[in-house]
């Protein structure tokens, strides 16, 4: 996966990943996939230590986005909880229990995707 410092990361995307990041979610992850797919943008993937977790995560992610006037295109998972995928059309953020997470290995199957950076010092996106 390349690695950039300089991408300019648009701030719902830096929002999600910072929201994942209030619920402990652990490993966050951003992938800006716009060269390698005409799918969507970015992704933000996270995990949660449970299935409630992983639903705490989500529904976090989504209560505070639509706050901030942006709601999801398309929303799975949300009742099981084991993997929660968030479509905002630019962007997905996908919530993971480590289990689901280490099978499907996403950061491996868009490892041509460049890793985006997470940067918080005391700012909020």
């Amino acid at each position: 996966m390349a690695n950039s410092t300089a991408t300019a990361t648009p701030l719902p995307v830096q929002r999600a990943s910072f929201l994942c990041a209030d619920r402990k979610a652990s490993d966050i992850v951003v992938l800006d996939i716009s060269r390698i797919s005409t799918a969507t943008d970015y992704f933000v993937i996270a995990s949660g230590t449970s299935d409630t977790h992983v639903r705490a995560v989500a529904e976090h992610v989504l209560q505070e986005m639509k706050k901030e006037g942006i709601a999801p295109h398309h929303v799975e998972g949300l009742e099981r909880g084991r993997w929660v995928l968030l479509d905002y059309f630019d962007f997905v953020v996908h919530v993971f229990h480590p289990a689901l997470r280490d099978f499907y290995q996403l950061e491996r199957l868009w490892s041509d995707a460049e890793v985006i950076p997470l940067k918080r010092e005391g700012a909020r996106p």
